[in-house]
């Protein structure tokens, strides 16, 4: 039997227009797989009746924020966690508003798979298009297009099927390839964890049964050994006296005791002693796994530098391209300085130019705008000293950087490098 510990984990996120139903349903996730504490519930359903609703709104689960509950809409990125004995899931219920696309940048970042919610009523809207097309750049490969209201247009299927070829349709100028579809009531639960009686005419897996289902075994590189130190560890003590390890997650690829690498700042080379899992000495480990790798040889080696193997080197740059999803009320200003961190590295770093900003509903790329917040466009950065990095596209986390303000140390900016 497959440990706790063992299971599968999903990271997925939802998004779509507000008052689609994300919040509810996530909340009847959490009910109908009994993911709810009693108290939980009872505090719902005490509130639902102080607001002199007819059934118990499951949406408060989420909607945690006392301006969120007043308004009865998502404004701010709400984590939740379940689990099934088939997979455990987390789960970023992302705000709906334009004006909160960065919080929808934030919960889908480290997401394997996108819910989109559309309303059966409202069919394919702008918003589905915009929140589409950041899963896209955020290089999510899974979507699951959740036509929900059902109940709301009497389980019609020819309604089902005309949202269906209007996505697809639109998802051809995307970076996606593995979408699924579900008629569904998020209120009801008709599709939600059990097949609905009302919409027997869809034959597909109901959400529950595509989550679990999903495969994301492939979707971390497993080609390209990435391993960003975190932490040098030296315990000084008398068990473990000359003990020098180098802590961290491997970002992709994989690793075996004897293999070659080399340590990207100082560019030395070595080969790997041990690999280390707490106190369990491991021949190998994969993408993913958070471990302890020792050297053959002692080289300089600290924090925010990265382990490759010799064959698989990363790209090495001062000048970096990325599409930048600026987070700060205040507008990009060519020239402008901040600190750039990137996996455990910080360097300085300083906006060359604007190319363009993406119109985030019909990506047609715009020159000479300026990008102000909420708004994604194309720049080009150039740092302090080199740093070693991946296409976005290639892996998620060697692509990805953060600008912060360099007097205020409050983030400003997403960064996916192309």
């Amino acid at each position: 039997m497959s440990s706790y510990l063992d299971m599968d984990l999903l990271r997925f996120t939802t998004a779509g227009s507000v008052d689609d139903g994300k919040s509810t349903l996530i909340g009847r996730l959490l009910y109908d797989t009994k993911s709810i504490f009693q108290d939980q519930l009872e505090a719902i359903e005490d509130a639902s009746t102080r607001k002199g609703k007819e059934y118990v709104d499951l949406s408060l689960l989420t909607d945690g924020l006392r301006d969120e509950r007043a308004q009865g809409i998502t404004i701010d990125v709400a984590y939740r966690y379940f689990a099934t004995p088939k997979r455990k899931f987390i789960i970023a219920d992302t705000p709906g508003h334009i004006q909160y696309t960065r919080n929808m940048v934030t919960g889908a970042s480290t997401a394997n798979l996108a819910i989109v919610l559309i309303d059966a009523r409202k069919g394919v809207i702008e918003q589905t298009y915009r929140h589409s097309i950041i899963a896209s750049l955020l290089n999510i490969k899974h979507i699951v297009v959740a036509v929900n209201k059902m109940d709301l247009v009497s389980f019609d299927k020819e309604i089902y099927d005309k949202i269906k070829a209007d996505y697809l349709k639109f998802s051809l100028q995307l970076n996606i390839k593995d979408i699924h579809f579900i008629p569904m009531s998020a209120l009801l639960g008709d599709n939600v964890v059990e097949p609905s009686s009302n919409m027997d005419w869809y034959k597909g897996k109901s959400l529950l049964g595509t989550l679990e289902s999903v495969d994301v075994s492939h979707d971390l590189n497993e080609n390209d050994f990435r391993f960003p130190v975190q932490y040098v560890i030296r315990p000084h003590s008398t068990e473990f006296h000359d003990y020098r390890g180098y802590a961290g997650k491997i970002e992709g690829g994989s690793i075996q005791v004897g293999d070659s690498v080399q340590a990207m700042n100082s560019g030395m080379s070595s080969k790997v002693k041990s690999i280390n899992f707490g106190r369990e000495n491991l021949q190998k480990a994969t993408a993913g796994m958070c471990v302890s790798i020792t050297l053959e040889n002692e080289i300089d080696i600290s924090r925010g530098d990265m382990l490759v193997k010799l064959d698989k080197l990363p790209q090495s740059s001062q000048e970096i391209e990325m599409m930048l999803c600026w987070l700060n009320e205040k507008k990009i200003m060519p020239n402008s300085k901040y600190i750039l961190r990137h996996t455990g590295k910080e360097v300085k770093c300083v906006i060359k130019n604007i190319d363009y900003k993406l119109n985030i509903s019909t990506l047609e790329q715009e020159s000479n705008a300026s990008i102000g917040v909420n708004d994604i466009g194309k720049v080009k950065i150039k740092t302090a000293s080199p740093l070693f990095f991946d296409a976005y596209t290639t892996n998620r986390v060697t692509g990805s950087v953060i600008l912060v303000d360099e007097f205020t140390n409050e983030t400003v900016g997403a960064g996916m490098i192309v």
